[in-house]
């Protein structure tokens, strides 16, 4: 029973590991490889998504994550590194986004997520030392691409949206969750 709640409790602790590894930061010259990551996801969800290109059109700023991981198995957690473009393409920021989750929940996944900050209260929530808690401050409404679809702009008054896309893997389950996005100088 001890090795089977040690294999429970390792999924969470290698992916926080992982998250905890060394990150670039703006000041010594950004991640060349994560910016066009994040470009290219960012391309791929405007391709796929045409609502999205509505957003892009009403965004003070977007943060990208190409790659978040996820995985558990009652416990989990996932982890990712993100880029923030202002609405002409510049880089204003890399971000760090890191979650927790516990229920009826098993697998692993990796996906791609775009968080369309809508107000300037939004950016400064995430630009804030403590960074964006989902779940807390603006109003985040989180939708995977294929209900991104159907999004209208009655239904797009939110601070952030973040769209869920690229899904790969197997995760199912039901459980509570939460997400904390921070700058990679904040930690």
């Amino acid at each position: 029973m001890i090795r089977y709640l040690r294999f429970i409790l390792a999924i969470p602790l290698l992916l926080i590991g992982m998250a905890c590894s060394t990150n670039p930061t703006v000041a010594n010259g950004g991640d060349p490889e994560l910016e066009v990551k994040a470009r290219q996801a960012l391309q791929t969800l405007y391709d796929t998504t045409p609502r999205s290109k509505e957003l892009q059109a009403k965004m003070k700023a977007v943060v990208v994550f190409p790659d978040i991981v996820k995985a558990g198995f009652l416990v989990g957690a996932q982890g990712g590194k993100g880029v923030m473009f202002g609405p002409d393409g510049t880089i204003l920021g890399y971000y760090r986004a890191r979650g927790a989750s516990y229920g009826l929940q098993a697998g692993a996944q990796t996906f791609s997520e775009a968080m369309f900050l809508m107000t300037d209260a939004a950016i400064t929530s995430l630009t804030s030392g403590t960074g964006l808690s989902v779940g807390v401050g603006p109003s985040v409404v989180v939708v995977d691409a294929g209900t991104a679809k159907s999004m209208t702009t009655t239904t797009m008054q939110s601070d952030v949206f973040a769209i869920i896309f690229g899904q790969q893997g197997l995760m199912a389950g039901l459980g509570i969750q939460g997400q904390r996005i921070v700058k990679f100088e904040d930690q």
